[in-house]
């Protein structure tokens, strides 16, 4: 789909969008036109540090959208596989737009993108959430930032909950006032995001008060957990006495951004093996948390209650998100057999039967080491598309749901790893360093298979490939050379076990 006709007029060199708070000037780049580090919503500093967004002020004349707003995100963080830049400065909530028309009759599908990042890192300036290819295919790309680590997740006993969540609300909410001024429809808003941004979008899901702000889902290798009302608070108590303060928003507000960030980072990281394992046993320890305001109850119960069953959703992962993080312990895993190994990590005798059955096939062709790396992925990732499908099944006969798995393998890592699948699905197989993940010559005909079902689910929100059902249980599979809309019935038994 070509972005303009014969009908429209050349566009303006720096073409200028009124939104509710003043105008902003953007650029034309092959067709997209581009609007970087629009706010929505006040800085979250001095005042508002620790509260609910608020919106943002209106400004005189035409604000510059030509370069990156500063990002949540400070320093060189080496969680994410993802080059995502920092930005310095106040200003942190912004969005960048990307759009083929910036006319308000244009009337173009939405697609908003949440960034990952385990909820502690990432950044919206990131040249893999370039919106321009699905700017080319007729579609309006918002991209967003939010509040990281304890800034946005962490407990404080009289500071709002879940500040990152409200800060995903309110940059929907500016979607839904603005888009149409950028070309879009409000009308038609997919919400999409990959690892803890997946979680972000199945998060929304659950919420009732966030289902008037979009109407379709697609969640790449979603994150879920439930981080209980005590456990957060026990966190946040803990974090707080070990860095000297009380545990209260004027306590924190005696740290720098730096001390909060430094107070919290060694008990979330999750960067090897070890991370995993606490991660397994113990989940998360910031992120989306039961607060009995703004999530009532854990996102699987409120889909499984029929929250959010009338939007379309497309879910799915990589084959081996995880399994990565096995590779330096690969020489001495060749020799131990893997039940053994999948007790130390917690999983139960019934199940872990199971699970060696239905993964030895696996097992066999590539050794202890892919087993449990397949196991972390499933845990971690692949079990929940097995549990949101049946819960969404089972919930409303009406709810559509299509599963997918990406199954192409890294000729650099070796593994279809996390990741992996973000800049096909974006079609910037040219972006900084993708490279470094996908080899000299990665496969266009994969990234038009994955970036032209997801254009295609955002346009028309239904997928070209078979509905999950109760007894039947498709996925379309992605992977180089790309079959016809292959489908499979078999892709995530392994996974079923742990569901």
């Amino acid at each position: 789909m070509t972005a303009h006709d014969s009908s429209v007029p050349p566009p303006l060199e720096h073409p200028i969008v009124a939104t509710a708070a003043g105008r902003v000037r953007g650029f034309w780049r092959r067709g997209c036109a581009t609007f970087l580090g629009i706010p929505y919503a006040q800085p979250p500093v001095g005042p508002l540090r620790f509260q609910a967004p608020q919106p943002h002020e209106p400004w005189d004349g035409v604000r510059d959208a030509t370069h990156h707003g500063a990002t949540p995100q400070r320093g060189i963080t080496g969680v994410t596989m993802i080059p995502e830049p920092s930005v310095p400065g106040r200003s942190t909530l912004n969005v960048n737009v990307f759009t083929p028309r910036p006319s308000a009759d244009a009337a173009l599908p939405v697609l908003v993108y949440i960034h990952g990042g385990s909820y502690v890192s990432g950044s919206i300036a990131s040249p893999w959430y370039d919106g321009r290819a699905f700017a080319r295919d007729g579609v309006v790309v918002v991209t967003l930032s939010y509040r990281l680590g304890f800034d946005g997740f962490g407990w404080i006993s009289d500071a709002p909950s879940n500040r990152g969540v409200r800060d995903w609300i309110a940059a929907l909410e500016w979607v839904q006032a603005n888009v149409r001024a950028f070309g879009g429809d409000p009308d038609r808003v997919t919400i999409a995001g990959q690892s803890a941004g997946g979680g972000a979008v199945l998060t929304l899901l659950g919420i009732p008060a966030a289902q008037h702000l979009f109407t379709a889902a697609w969640a790449m290798s979603a994150t879920i957990g439930v981080i209980t009302p005590a456990a957060a608070e026990s966190f946040g108590r803990r974090i707080a006495r070990e860095a000297g303060v009380e545990p209260t928003v004027a306590g924190w507000r005696e740290l720098t951004e730096r001390q909060v960030r430094v107070a919290a980072q060694d008990h979330i990281a999750m960067r090897d093996l070890r991370g995993a394992q606490a991660v397994l046993a113990d989940g998360l320890q910031l992120g989306p948390a039961i607060d009995d305001d703004l999530i009532a109850q854990p996102t699987i119960r409120a889909i499984a209650s029929g929250v959010g069953s009338d939007k379309p959703l497309v879910l799915g992962t990589t084959d081996d998100e995880f399994s990565m993080i096995v590779d330096d312990y690969r020489r001495w895993l060749r020799w131990l057999p893997a039940a053994p190994v999948l007790a130390v990590l917690g999983l139960p005798r019934a199940r872990r039967r199971a699970y060696l059955k239905a993964n030895a096939g696996l097992r066999r062709a590539k050794g202890t080491h892919a087993l449990l790396g397949r196991f972390v992925t499933d845990a971690l990732f692949r079990r929940h598309v097995v549990r949101i499908a049946r819960a969404r099944t089972r919930a409303h006969a009406a709810a559509t749901t299509w599963a997918y798995r990406f199954e192409w393998v890294s000729p650099v890592r070796g593994w279809s790893l996390h990741c992996l699948d973000v800049p096909f699905f974006f079609d910037v197989l040219d972006a900084e360093d993708v490279d470094r993940m996908t080899g000299d010559e990665p496969p266009q005909q994969l990234a038009d298979a994955v970036h032209g079902a997801a254009a295609a689910f955002v346009r028309t929100q239904a997928a070209d490939w078979s509905a999950w059902s109760e007894g039947s249980t498709p996925s379309r599979v992605f992977t180089d050379p790309p079959p016809a809309a292959r489908e499979t019935s078999t892709g995530y038994d392994g996974a079923v076990p742990l569901a």
